[in-house]
């Protein structure tokens, strides 16, 4: 759910709240002493925020890409060991590029 800015007109309070896309705009100010009407300011437009000490690329893997990479790591070894011979001269264009 995105995060909407909103300002009273008549007390100048300034909040945030989450909403739905879906849910209609707010038109009163939440403060208790205040009747005066919001406005929706504009926002900057951030796909996503992140708070916290620090975040990877691989928090959010799924299960079923963690299993597959762990097998790929597995086998890794064992392609290095069998593409060194290959590269030794035994490839296609014989210049020892290694493709």
């Amino acid at each position: 759910m995105p995060n909407y800015d909103y300002r009273c007109d008549k007390c100048g309070h300034v909040f945030e709240i989450f909403q739905k896309m879906s849910d209609p705009k707010l038109e009163s100010c939440p403060e208790p002493s205040c009747d005066g009407q919001v406005k929706r300011l504009l926002g900057t437009g951030a796909g996503l925020i992140f708070k916290g000490s620090g975040f990877y690329q691989t928090d959010y893997r799924s299960d079923s890409y963690k299993k597959g990479a762990s097998k790929e790591g597995g086998k890794g070894g064992s392609k290095k060991s069998d593409s060194k011979p290959a590269s030794s001269g035994g490839h296609s264009c014989g210049s020892g590029c290694g493709c």
